[in-house]
């Protein structure tokens, strides 16, 4: 069985797949009215183990967003050290913090040129980071701020 304790050294295919899931997550969001970011948490051997979207226009929430819906499906967990956290933007401070007080080994983001988050606080607290610039989820979030720059406005704080 393949582990996967590096993200350099996973197969680009293997880091496309993680990001389709992610990706499905964040169109998921968009198509229930929402901001169209996603996560998903990886275990150590590949397989996706929690899924999550943004949830803040849908339930209200201002802390739902991807990367902690996503955390909180996983539940209650020993592993969280071993896991990868995939974003389909660059976590924001309180996502990062997060990611940082669970010890998150590994943070894949598939993009950060629309908003770039905490990604040296995280580098700093050891986790590994890898963006892979992925035209899908700059234009998720491209569309968005065409379609909808009051809600782009209230995500980011502009």
């Amino acid at each position: 069985m393949t582990t996967y304790t590096s993200l350099r050294d996973t197969p680009p295919k293997v880091l496309r797949g993680w990001m389709d899931a992610a990706i499905e997550q964040a169109e998921k969001s968009w198509s229930e009215g929402g901001i169209p970011i996603g996560s998903v948490l990886v275990d150590e051997h590949g397989a996706v183990v929690a899924r999550g979207h943004n949830m803040r226009v849908q339930s209200g929430d201002p802390t739902a967003h991807g990367e902690m819906s996503c955390i909180r499906s996983a539940g209650r967990r020993r592993d969280w050290s071993r896991l990868t956290l995939v974003s389909t933007l660059s976590p924001c401070s309180m996502c990062s913090g997060t990611a940082s007080l669970l010890r998150f080994p590994r943070v894949l983001i598939g993009e950060n040129r629309t908003f770039q988050g905490a990604e040296d606080w995280m580098r700093q607290h050891g986790a590994e980071l890898l963006v892979m610039d992925d035209p899908r989820c700059i234009a998720l979030m491209e569309r968005m701020k065409r379609e909808k720059p009051d809600l782009w406005a209230e995500d980011i704080g502009d």
